[in-house]
């Protein structure tokens, strides 16, 4: 039964990289707080610090750099996300940057969240081709609630699969298969864990 656990899955991997499969993943972080007045001041510094996607950037050296821009491709500052929005995700080192777009938002009194799916750069003449290493039908979603005196934190990855065939992957096919391949790797438990712990106020 091990040996057949592996087997398959070193063929998940294999259909990973020739893009004929996808991956779900989640990422969260929680902390228990110690009475009600408490976890609702650190609730709504959560709130904050979800919806301001700039100061992501300072998160570690390692981590990448996030710019939001409205739905006509121009910065925004001190602005909470809204559905169409853009956000430039620049990753550490010569990887080209990514794109995605903002498709959902709530806001309410026990949770908040936004979703986005990877997107064309809005810079540039509407293309089919997506500025991203997944594939436009993947979706992240950023999101936190309250459950008593506990708020948790979540990074929740669906239908991620590499961008890698013409004509949405453009010229980029080999660069997003390695940014992917080491984004499931080691990558994404690095910054989305990061992510987490911030918006729950875990010290690093």
């Amino acid at each position: 039964m091990k040996q057949q656990s592996v087997i398959d899955q070193l063929s998940q991997e294999v259909k990973l990289l020739q893009g004929e499969a996808t991956k779900d993943v989640t990422y969260s972080s929680q902390q228990t707080f110690p009475d009600e007045v408490t976890t609702s001041a650190a609730f709504n510094r959560s709130i904050e610090k979800l919806w301001n996607v700039a100061a992501w950037s300072n998160l570690s050296p390692f981590t990448a750099t996030f710019k939001l821009f409205d739905s006509a491709g121009q910065p925004k500052v001190g602005c909470v996300p809204q559905q169409d929005d853009y956000i430039q995700v620049i990753i550490p080192g010569p990887a080209p940057e990514n794109w995605v777009q903002v498709t959902h938002t709530y806001s309410g009194e026990k949770w908040a969240e936004f979703t986005v799916r990877p997107s064309h750069d809005p810079h540039k003449p509407p293309s089919a081709q997506i500025d991203h290493f997944f594939h436009a039908e993947a979706r992240s979603t950023f999101r936190v609630e309250r459950t008593g005196t506990t708020i948790t934190a979540y990074e929740i990855g669906r239908y991620e699969g590499i961008n890698r065939d013409s004509p949405q992957a453009g010229h980029r096919g080999l660069v997003n298969t390695v940014m992917a391949e080491v984004g499931w790797l080691f990558y994404q438990k690095l910054q989305w864990k990061h992510l987490t712990d911030y918006l729950v106020h875990v010290e690093s």
